[in-house]
């Protein structure tokens, strides 16, 4: 899990370089928006952002 500011931003430069979220960015009570993405070679990676 790789803590990011903005799940957004990374999210669309990673696709734009071959990744694919698995499943969707979920929020996580009001402390965090998570999500997993599975690179070009198949490794899963998690992305967290801090909210507040």
């Amino acid at each position: 899990m790789f803590a990011v500011d903005d799940i957004d931003e990374v999210v669309a430069r990673l696709r734009s370089h071959g990744a694919e979220l698995v499943g969707e960015v979920v929020r996580f009570e009001d402390i965090y928006r998570l999500c997993y993405l599975r690179g070009p070679e198949g490794i899963i990676v998690g992305l967290a952002e801090e909210l507040g």
